[in-house]
């Protein structure tokens, strides 16, 4: 391969790891070890199917149907039955890069080993990864115990049945699969299960969320510490004494990470701050960032288990023969901690609309209103803030906690739910909003130091407001400012340009 592969061994994928797979199209690799203990587990299930042990979803039925034994006979097109009567999901399908997730997780899962499922089926994962194969899952369809039949749709693209998506083209899956000089599998006992029955579409979702999110954070900082600039607010809230007075988690990583950004300028020098004391939105930055950085660091586990867990039931315990009941599909854990950080994107996302009106407010920033160096006869960057604050809507809707209401499908033996898929949708979905609310902080803010002229800037401040400046001019005469703020996201802040260059000079 032209590119250095991922080498997925079942126990270490990380959300970046995903991202470049999902997203850049990095390579993937089995490692031997990982097949070997496929392999291992492949033997107890076809011992399982030898000696007709009781084990639910391989010798009997699935939910309300687990006391239905099956025959060797029928096991293998019950494998096949279970993929087909479970594709109906539903709504738009997933886009490109959480496909390629759903596929590398689901791929890793099966490398740790408890699925028992068969070596082809692997080996069909990895191939539609590499040749860029991505079958056609729908959105909707999963409560968060499993994805089940959001799973189904990837079964049955392998069976060469549903759609798949290559180079651009939306095709029928024989056809998709025909044009790779691939065949369409024929599923063995079990395979149909370890399949289906995984959360690799939540997981995969969910480590694109914490990897992004993670990216939303250095941004949120670096608004912030531009904004203290135009501002210049008083930095006695950062300092190490102030951050460690009650030491919330998150709270002195934040404060330092500021003081960083300003370091070298001439706003963390005694005296520099114009007021006593500044509005929360400037003063309580690092306790809001903090409790980001909180929410970021209660995910983050929680995630790694699904990505690199055994979520299956039934479990093959390989080493000791056995396979078992188990209840690891299940995610409420997945569920709270997308929750939680969705709410503490919305936390960071009215701080940074609540700095840029700061910032406007002549009355508290001493700067002119609506920063128009015209004066108050144009309407400057005021307009924006409609914007942000309908971004901000829209981010705080979305930070509402998913429902957990209890439900009775499959005869009441599936009497509870997390609805962690959800969760995972809506803090995706935060993302984009919060990420423009950043870039109008910015601009706001690079405007204001442009009429602060502070006499110094901070090493990260200065560099940020360079590339601002870069991307979009300081606002004399009114105009529309909508290109600019799609400017500043595109080249900026969803390229990774901005945190590279800061990243490089001042950490």
């Amino acid at each position: 391969m032209d590119r250095e592969s991922l080498i997925l061994t079942g126990f270490d994928l990380e959300p970046a790891r995903v991202a470049g797979v999902a997203r850049d199209g990095l390579p993937v690799e089995m490692a031997p070890e990982a097949l070997e203990r496929m392999a291992l587990s492949r033997a107890v299930v076809e011992t399982h199917v030898d000696e007709n042990i009781p084990v639910y979803g391989l010798t009997t039925g699935l939910g309300p149907r687990v006391t239905h034994r099956l025959s060797r006979a029928e096991m293998a097109e019950f494998s096949e039955l279970t993929v087909l009567a479970r594709s109906t999901a539903l709504g738009p399908a997933l886009p490109r890069d959480q496909t390629r997730a759903l596929l590398l997780v689901r791929l890793n899962g099966l490398l740790a080993g408890g699925a028992g499922a068969s070596l082809e089926i692997a080996d069909a994962l990895a191939r539609l990864l590499n040749r860029g194969l991505h079958p056609v899952v729908p959105s909707v369809g999963s409560v968060g115990a499993s994805d089940l039949c959001q799973m189904a749709h990837l079964g049955l693209a392998l069976l060469g049945e549903g759609e798949m998506e290559a180079g651009g083209r939306r095709l029928p899956a024989r056809e998709a699969l025909r044009e790779a000089a691939l065949e369409p599998l024929r599923l063995g006992p079990k395979d149909g299960l370890a399949i289906c029955n995984a959360s690799a579409a939540t997981a995969g979702r969910a480590a694109l969320v914490l990897h992004d999110a993670g990216g939303l954070l250095d941004l949120a900082q670096v608004a912030a510490a531009l904004s203290m600039e135009g501002f210049r607010a008083n930095t006695s809230p950062i300092t190490a004494e102030a951050a460690a007075a009650r030491p919330q988690p998150g709270q002195e990583y934040a404060a330092a990470g500021l003081r960083r950004l300003l370091d070298g300028g001439a706003l963390l020098d005694p005296g520099a701050a114009r007021r006593l004391q500044d509005p929360i939105s400037l003063r309580c930055v690092s306790a809001v960032h903090g409790s980001l950085k909180a929410a970021l660091d209660f995910l983050e586990p929680i995630l790694d288990a699904d990505l690199n867990g055994s979520a299956d039931n039934p479990l093959v315990l390989f080493e000791e023969e056995r396979i078992v009941s188990t209840g690891n599909f299940h995610t409420p854990a997945l569920a709270l901690g997308l929750d939680t950080l969705a709410m503490a994107l919305a936390q960071a996302a009215a701080l940074s609309v609540s700095r840029s009106v700061a910032l406007l407010a002549e009355r508290l920033s001493g700067l002119p209103g609506t920063l128009s160096p015209q004066g108050l006869s144009r309407s400057g960057m005021a307009p924006l803030l409609k914007t942000g604050e309908a971004l901000l809507a829209e981010v705080r809707h979305l930070a509402q906690p998913v429902p957990h209401d209890l439900r009775w499908p499959a005869d009441g033996v599936e009497d509870d739910i997390t609805n962690a898929p959800l969760a995972a949708r809506k803090a995706g979905d935060i993302v984009w909003r919060l990420r423009q609310i950043l870039a109008i902080e910015l601009m706001v803010a690079a405007q204001a130091v442009d009429l602060a002229e502070p006499p110094s800037l901070g090493r990260g401040t200065e560099i940020a407001h360079d590339l601002v400046r870069g991307v979009v001019d300081g606002l004399d005469e009114d105009r529309p400012l909508a290109p600019d703020v799609v400017a500043l996201d595109t080249e900026l802040l969803a390229s990774g340009r901005l945190l590279s260059a800061i990243r490089q000079s001042v950490d």
